[in-house]
């Protein structure tokens, strides 16, 4: 446990791993060399401490210190306290509810290391709006998805906004990069793998109709918000679903989509 340390000055160099928040380009461009991650509000941080990935740090506005006691005595790194006007000088936004951390980020997993340990796969395609990728790895965790693959165009799964938008989930679910989506396919067949590609398609088969049992190992691909999954992706799959629409929509926002379909695909 930490003794809780006092700051008083925004250029102090231990906040270094918490300056600047918003700038999205600046961002990415030191948590990747600097091999970092940021999660922001209770939950995420105690999703964090929980998680595989070692804290480096906590920041606490001087009005959380006591309702984040339990983190404060569960990890072995700095803690950091400083008034609600000094944090938002340093991260320069309001979201965060007074409690942010620093993790640092684990070596990049195999692809087959992650689809080893699961039945139930997500693979993604230029899925690169991060707060949508935050609630499809919330929803993966929830409903028995055990592990995610992220193809060609996928946003960073450990970016803050996702970390925040999965509530911290994404901590939890082993994940992989691949470069193409060849290699995704190859590794899924492999390790026996029937592969369901969600489409708005009415031609394809209805979520409802598939025969779960048939098909103990099943990875779901997703595509992006919009233009969905590419032709090469749809037609290296073996089933394509759909979920039934009524009223005139087309189609759903593409975590919902993604959440009915690992509900029932589970």
């Amino acid at each position: 446990m930490a003794t809780p340390t006092r700051i008083t000055d925004p250029s102090d160099d231990r906040l270094a791993d918490f300056a600047a928040l918003t700038d999205a380009r600046l961002r990415k461009l030191y948590e990747h060399r600097a091999g970092v991650l940021i999660a922001e509000g209770p939950n995420p941080v105690r999703a964090l401490v929980a998680s595989p990935y070692p804290v480096r740090s906590l920041l606490l506005a001087e009005e959380r210190v006591d309702q984040l006691a339990d983190v404060v005595a569960a990890i072995d790194a700095p803690v950091y306290v400083v008034t609600r006007d000094l944090l938002y000088e340093v991260v320069r936004f309001k979201l965060h509810q007074g409690v942010l951390a620093c993790g640092g980020r684990l070596p990049a997993a195999e692809p087959a290391e992650v689809v080893a340990g699961a039945d139930r796969i997500a693979l993604l395609e230029g899925l690169n709006d991060h707060e949508n990728l935050g609630a499809l790895f919330r929803s993966a965790r929830g409903l028995g998805v055990g592990g995610v693959l992220l193809g060609p165009g996928c946003a960073d799964p450990l970016y803050r906004r996702t970390v925040r938008t999965s509530m911290g989930h994404v901590l939890h679910v082993p994940h992989a990069r691949v470069d193409h989506l060849d290699v995704a396919f190859d590794v899924l067949r492999a390790a026996g793998f029937t592969t369901v590609a969600l489409t708005p398609d009415p031609d394809a088969v209805d979520l409802r109709d598939v025969e779960v049992a048939d098909h103990p190992r099943i990875a779901i691909l997703v595509g992006a918000e919009g233009p969905g999954l590419t032709g090469d992706a749809l037609a290296r799959s073996d089933v394509r679903i759909r979920i039934r629409m009524d009223g005139g929509v087309d189609s759903l926002n593409v975590a919902t989509a993604a959440a009915i379909a690992f509900h029932a695909l589970r």
